[in-house]
């Protein structure tokens, strides 16, 4: 008969609040949540640990693919520089991408991390996630600003989404997803919205106050962007509306991961919790720092009732992935905000945003979430 694996820490977070010193995680050998009890009731063997006890982080934003680019751009560029160099640079190796991904993962998994939506524009990542112990989602991103182009992106993002499609199954899942407003036309939009069985849908939003200023006025740093690479956006007309009112019609169908949102305001949060499918706002604290100086406005997120995820960004824009780190440094800026409040998004609501919430993100009988212990020395996988 396999022997229960009993933990008990400092306290004991189970996906929603605090339980306090006294409770015992009970887990079979696989890892899977049997019971949680009193310690008067657990019986003999339970092991008491020296920090906090914790379901495994969900990490809802990162870009494993760019991995390789750790400490190429520098700090506080702006995002339309910080976009030009990945695009002119992500294709020159310093270091092996494959190492450099490999560490990342291991990294990762140190970390506490247990799943991870993950960004994909090629097929890189496809060996990492063959067997891998980490749970992935990924969100094979199509891009195209030109419209008469939009057809073509979107056969060349499928090639990319149908290898992907084949891994999927207990620790794998994908999608097909718009990149961003300043590099999906409407056309491109208006065919992404007619796929099946294509959820969540992931994009980036309103990462820099340029984005605002094209689809309001049709002015600011990405005119100079498209310049650069040569694209001729003559036949846009800017809707004259924030960049999340103008592109969440066609983002209607499916349950929606916002990432970033470091300019989004109250009209645009507004619009987008009328939607009638669920809506996650993922922060990325420390890669909003990193390129923009910045951070959402995040105390207004919570005043207005989002449902808020963690998620880590790229090596490229980030100096470590993860998710304690994120939380630390949204807890310098805002002491106030409860850690019980800050761990739920780390770990709950990222497991809903990915639709993996029956299996991790809490300590419920019969999920596996994983375990992580979070001491005085960070953070630690059991």
């Amino acid at each position: 008969m396999s022997q229960a694996v009993k933990l008990s820490g400092t306290d004991l977070f189970n996906g929603r609040q605090f339980l306090g010193a006294n409770k015992v995680l009970v887990l079979d050998e696989q890892g899977t949540v049997l019971d949680i009890l009193n310690r008067a009731d657990a019986g003999d063997g339970v092991q008491l640990l020296d920090g906090m006890l914790c379901p495994g982080f969900v990490n809802t934003h990162c870009h494993l693919e760019l991995s390789h680019m750790q400490g190429v751009i520098p700090e506080k560029t702006g995002l339309p520089a910080f976009l030009t160099t990945v695009m002119t640079q992500r294709g020159t190796f310093a270091v092996d991408p494959t190492a450099a991904m490999e560490a990342a993962v291991t990294a990762m998994q140190q970390e506490g991390i247990v799943a991870v939506g993950d960004i994909c524009n090629t097929t890189t990542t496809l060996p990492l996630k063959q067997n891998s112990p980490l749970y992935y989602h990924s969100f094979i991103e199509c891009m195209g600003f030109i419209p008469a182009a939009a057809s073509q992106r979107l056969a060349q993002s499928q090639e990319v989404y149908q290898q992907f499609r084949a891994l999927n199954g207990p620790r794998h899942n994908s999608s097909l997803v718009p990149h961003a407003p300043y590099s999906v036309s409407a056309a491109l939009f208006e065919l992404l919205a007619g796929l099946p069985d294509n959820a969540p849908l992931s994009i980036h939003n309103q990462e820099c106050a340029a984005e605002n200023e094209l689809n309001l006025y049709k002015t600011g740093a990405f005119l100079d962007f498209y310049q650069r690479f040569g694209m001729d956006i003559s036949g846009f007309t800017a809707p004259q509306t924030s960049s999340l009112q103008a592109c969440l019609p066609y983002l209607a169908n499916n349950p929606l991961l916002l990432v970033h949102n470091t300019f989004s305001d109250s009209a645009d949060i507004q619009a987008a919790l009328q939607r009638a499918l669920p809506v996650y706002w993922c922060l990325c604290p420390l890669a909003n720092l990193y390129i923009e100086g910045r951070l959402p406005d995040i105390m207004l997120l919570r005043r207005m009732g989002a449902t808020i995820t963690l998620g880590t960004d790229s090596l490229a824009s980030n100096h470590r992935l993860s998710i304690w780190a994120e939380i630390q440094a949204i807890q310098a800026q805002f002491p106030e905000i409860p850690l019980a409040e800050l761990l739920q998004w780390a770990t709950l609501n990222g497991a809903h945003a990915l639709g993996i919430e029956g299996r991790y993100g809490s300590f419920e009988k019969g999920k596996q979430p994983g375990v992580v212990m979070i001491g005085d020395g960070g953070t630690h996988i059991l």
